[in-house]
């Protein structure tokens, strides 16, 4: 009983120091609760409260100017009602295949108005891969950006289709936009669905076809607090967020934000430059952003870097790929000590938040759990490992996956789901990711895991990128293949890298090859396609030195 009412006050706490819950009128603190009985606490309902609570307040900046809440409901409010005229009704499917811009918000809060379910498609996907996730899900409609009209053209030609962005010059006769969606419809909220819509999320698709990850709608404010209690977000603030919106860490922020009534600064690209000009131009207390992009703002010349002032920023939020100890060393240094790296799976959600004083006291570290989230390391028959030993990563939390929706999910033990990762706890219950459990390469009987390789070589002030594969070997099975990308201080030969890797881990993980490219291949959200470099012929060209 007082192990649950301490866990009940922490969480309070949590709250209460993030603003979420603070002073309000009683009549406007009722408002909200009727609103949030009726429509729940997905993106329906968290956005009819803030536009109950801060009606006039900023909720969107993007290309096209500012929206407050109260625009943003009405706005959205007539979207639903237009799409319900074009025949889209609760419980159906509508793909959204937008850039960061207001319209990937206005559609996502407008189909879950309907009772809808939101399917988010990357916009970084080929059409093949379009063709077979939109023939896997089904979705009446879809809404997208014009540039898509190409990669759609296959998948989409039976589904209702508006488009949500486009250039003036761009827009062809006939063209149905939700622009013209909003002017049309009524400005009125919609009948509340008698189920809340969800969301599917697709996997990256690095090893094959995209699956679809239906995700639950939080049935309380945990998973806010969880998030809440180890990145020091705060109501009101403003968050750039420059990670893709239709994937899940950034989604989790276009969430978190409804709650905390944040505003969401958007830009539909990412230029390294831009963004920290964006940051600057909003004053954004908060940055969200994948690995790469914070890779690609670090090889920026130092007198740019420094051309813009980003002291506003309390928080830079990292998830999405593997971040080397390195790399969040370099960006701590430069930017200062607010770095929040995440670390999760698009199934599990999260399972650790590594803070500045984790990074700092044990480079490399993905964190420890939040409030609310357990981790294990698990062995072959089930059983937990001891401290310090490698084993297969589980997590428990409220936001665990409901299964794929085109079938099956992730192995479970004892309510407990695999991120598909190998990893190890130290004795301060920091995780430290080694590698994804079938990304093991064994060389000469030797177990590897690319990652360690990866991060070593990485943390050579000639190196700017680096991804290891195994291929096969006719006498040790499988053998180490790097790919490096040189960071212009200086560029290392094969056999000095070779040497740095024999100098600081075993001889067995030394890479028998180091092929040299312009960049390694990656998909929109930032991670390596390992599959292309598999599938990469030996011509010399690729190697620009031997």
């Amino acid at each position: 009983m007082f192990g649950s009412l301490a866990h009940h006050l922490g969480s309070l706490r949590v709250l209460v120091d993030a603003g979420v819950i603070r002073p309000i009128r009683p009549d406007t603190l009722l408002r909200m609760a009727v609103a949030m009985a009726r429509w729940g606490k997905g993106h329906a309902g968290g956005y009819i409260a803030s536009a109950i609570v801060a009606p006039g307040s900023r909720a969107i900046v993007d290309e096209l100017g500012v929206l407050t809440f109260a625009e943003v409901d009405s706005r959205t409010n007539r979207l639903a009602h237009s799409l319900s005229d074009a025949g889209v009704k609760a419980g159906d499917g509508v793909g959204v295949m937008c850039r960061n811009h207001r319209g990937f918000v206005e559609s996502t809060i407008a189909v879950a108005k309907l009772g809808a379910h939101a399917l988010y498609l990357n916009t970084g996907f080929a059409g093949p891969q379009l063709t077979a996730v939109i023939e896997r899900e089904k979705p009446v409609a879809i809404i997208y950006d014009q540039e898509f009209t190409g990669l759609l053209a296959e998948g989409g030609r039976r589904c209702k289709r508006f488009v949500a962005w486009h250039d003036e010059e761009q827009r062809q006769a006939g063209d149905s936009t939700i622009a013209d969606l909003i002017e049309a419809g009524l400005d009125e909220l919609p009948v509340p669905p008698e189920r809340p819509g969800r969301v599917t999320i697709l996997t990256s698709g690095t090893t094959g076809t995209p699956k679809g990850v239906s995700r639950p709608l939080p049935s309380s404010l945990g998973p806010a607090v969880s998030l809440l209690s180890r990145i020091p977000l705060r109501a009101g603030q403003v968050t750039h967020v420059a990670a893709p919106l239709f994937h899940s860490w950034g989604l989790a922020h276009f969430t978190l934000g409804m709650l905390l009534s944040s505003t969401l600064s958007l830009a539909r690209t990412f230029d390294p430059e831009g963004c920290l000009a964006e940051v600057e131009r909003v004053r954004a207390d908060a940055l969200v952003v994948v690995p790469v992009m914070m890779q690609r703002i670090l090889e920026l010349p130092e007198e740019v870097r420094h051309g813009y002032d980003v002291s506003s920023l309390r928080v830079v939020a990292a998830s999405g790929s593997a971040l080397p100890g390195d790399l969040a060393a370099r960006w701590m240094d430069e930017f200062g000590d607010h770095l929040y790296n995440l670390y999760g799976s698009t199934e599990v959600a999260w399972a650790t938040i590594a803070a500045p004083q984790d990074m700092r006291a044990a480079p490399g570290t993905a964190g420890r759990a939040p409030r609310g989230t357990v981790v294990k390391i698990l062995g072959e028959g089930g059983g937990e490992v001891p401290t310090g030993e490698t084993g297969r990563i589980f997590v428990g939390s409220e936001m665990l996956f409901e299964g794929y929706t085109g079938g099956g999910s992730k192995d479970v033990i004892d309510g407990l789901m695999t991120t598909g990762d190998v990893g190890r706890m130290d004795g301060a219950g920091r995780l430290f990711v080694e590698g994804r459990d079938d990304e093991m390469i064994v060389s000469g009987a030797e177990n590897v895991f690319p990652q360690e390789v990866e991060d070593l070589l990485a943390s050579h002030q000639g190196v700017a990128e680096v991804a290891v594969i195994g291929v096969p070997d006719e006498k040790f099975g499988q053998r180490l293949r790097a790919f490096v990308v040189w960071s212009g201080d200086g560029e290392p030969g094969e056999e000095e890298l070779k040497r740095y890797v024999k100098a600081n881990l075993a001889g067995y993980k030394v890479p028998r090859e180091i092929w040299f490219l312009d960049e390694l291949p990656r998909n929109a959200t930032g991670k390596v396609l390992k599959r292309e470099l598999e599938d990469l012929s030996r011509p010399g060209v690729r190697r620009r030195r031997g």
